[in-house]
C-alpha cells in the first residue's frame, strides 16, 4: 500500500484553504429608502368671494359721426373741436342754390294741380245743376227727351271723375312741395344730444353730401356724450362667476392714481366670445364733471364668486410631472399622488378640483421628488 507523504508546502496549502473557508460572508441586507421629512396643511373649504384686477376701456354712452343729408357747401360752422353742444344747438349751416329752384318749382306745380282742381270742381257743379234741372222737367211728360236726361248725368259722372283725378294731382304736388322743405330744412344740422365735440373735420366752402355723394365719405363733426361713459369690460369666461346686474365694481384709471372711481353692471351680452374667451360686460359710469375722458384704459377690481363651496390648497402644494397636475395627499404615513385641476387663486391658495376631500393632510411644499407610495415623516405647518 502507498502512503501519501504531506510535505510543509503542501501542509501550509491545506491550512489557508481551511483558513478561507472558516471566515463568515455578511449576509444581503435590505436597505429601504428613507423616510423624508415633510410638512403638512389641511384642506380647506370655503365659498370662493375674491377680487380679480381686469383691464377695461372707457367708451362714450352715444358717439355720432355727422354727415349731411344734402349735397351742398357748407356755409358756416358754429363749433370747434372741445365745444360742448347741447341738444338742437346749431351745428352747421348748408347752402344749395338748387334746392330753391326745386322749390319754385315744386310751388308753381302746386299752384297749377289745385287751379285745375278748382275748374274740375266749378264744372261739377254746373252739370249736376243742368241733370238737377232736366230731371225735374223731365217729370212732366213730353217736356225733355229721356236721351238728354242720360247725356247730363253722364257728364256729371264725368265730371266727378275729373274732380278725383284733379285731387290726386294737387295731392301730388303737394307732397313734392313737402319733400322740397324737407329736403331745405336739411340744410341747418342740429345736435342730436348734449356732448362735446371731439373731431373737425371741414371748413367753410367745402362741397359735402351724403355718403353715397361727394365728399360723404368724411363726416363734418364728430359728437360724444361725456356725461355718460361705458366701462366695457372683456371678462374671462373661467372668472364670469355670478355676477349679475346692479352689482357694484370699482376701478381705476391712469390719469388719477390711488383714486377708486364705483360704477354698477349695467349689460351683460351673456355670449362669450370664441376668439378672445371673453364675455363683454358694460358698466354705466356716471361722469357729469368730466373728470373721465372716452377712450381711456382702467384696471377694474372684478368680483369672483361662487355660490357653493370648494376646496382650496396652499399654491406650492400644486406640482406637476410634465403629464398632470398633482397634489400629494399623506396618509397612513404613506405619500399619495393625487390628480387635480386648478381654479381661481386667492392670495397664496388656490382652487382644487379632484379627489380630495375637506380636512386631507396633503404636502405644503410638494415636488415629484416625493415618489408616490414613499413613506414620509410629518409635521404640521404653520399656518
Amino acid at each position: 500500500m502507498k502512503r501519501f507523504v504531506c510535505t510543509s508546502s503542501c501542509a501550509l496549502s491545506v491550512c489557508a484553504v481551511l483558513a478561507g473557508c472558516s471566515k463568515a460572508q455578511p449576509p444581503a441586507t435590505n436597505n429601504p429608502q428613507a423616510a423624508v421629512s415633510v410638512e403638512t396643511v389641511a384642506v380647506v373649504s370655503k365659498k370662493l368671494d375674491a377680487p380679480v384686477s381686469l383691464p377695461a376701456q372707457l367708451l362714450p354712452y352715444e358717439t355720432v359721426d355727422v354727415y349731411p343729408k344734402v349735397t351742398g357747401f357748407i356755409d358756416s360752422i358754429k363749433v370747434d373741436r372741445g365745444s360742448r353742444v347741447k341738444k338742437g344747438d346749431l351745428l352747421v349751416r348748408l347752402t344749395a342754390p338748387e334746392l330753391v329752384a326745386q322749390r319754385s318749382q315744386a310751388e308753381s306745380a302746386l299752384r297749377a294741380a289745385e287751379s285745375q282742381l278748382a275748374s274740375a270742381q266749378a264744372k261739377l257743379v254746373a252739370d249736376q245743376g243742368t241733370y238737377l234741372h232736366l230731371a225735374s222737367a223731365a217729370k212732366t211728360p213730353g217736356v225733355v227727351a229721356e236721351n238728354d236726361l242720360l247725356v247730363a248725368n253722364q257728364m256729371a259722372v264725368a265730371d266727378k271723375g275729373a274732380v278725383a283725378a284733379a285731387e290726386s294731382n294737387a295731392n301730388a304736388a303737394r307732397d313734392a312741395l313737402r319733400s322740397v322743405t324737407q329736403m331745405e330744412s336739411y340744410l341747418t344740422i342740429e345736435a342730436p344730444f348734449n356732448g362735446v365735440v371731439t373731431t373737425r373735420n371741414l371748413h367753410p366752402g367745402a362741397l359735402v353730401g351724403p355718403a353715397s355723394g361727394t365728399g360723404g365719405a368724411v363726416p363734418i363733426v364728430q359728437i360724444v356724450d361725456t356725461d355718460r361713459l361705458r366701462l366695457v369690460v372683456p371678462v374671462p369666461e373661467a372668472q364670469i362667476g355670478t355676477m349679475k346686474e346692479g352689482q357694484g365694481v370699482s376701478f381705476t384709471v391712469a390719469a388719477y392714481p390711488g383714486q377708486a372711481f364705483h360704477a354698477p353692471i349695467a349689460r351683460i351680452s351673456h355670449d362669450v366670445d370664441v376668439n378672445t374667451r371673453t364675455m363683454p360686460v358694460e358698466l354705466d359710469v356716471h361722469n357729469q364733471d368730466g373728470r373721465l375722458s372716452p377712450g381711456s384704459f382702467a384696471n377694474v377690481t372684478w368680483p369672483v364668486q361662487r355660490a357653493y363651496p370648494t376646496l382650496f390648497v396652499p399654491t406650492t402644494a400644486v406640482t406637476n410631472d410634465q403629464q398632470h397636475s398633482f397634489v400629494i395627499r399623506v396618509r397612513n404615513r404613506n405619500a399619495e399622488w393625487v390628480t387635480v385641476q386648478t381654479g381661481q387663486a386667492v392670495n397664496t391658495d388656490v382652487e382644487v378640483f379632484g379627489g380630495l376631500q375637506a380636512g386631507d393632510q396633503v404636502v405644503r411644499t410638494a415636488s415629484d421628488s416625493i415618489r408616490n407610495g414613499q413613506e414620509v415623516s410629518t409635521k404640521a405647518a404653520k399656518q
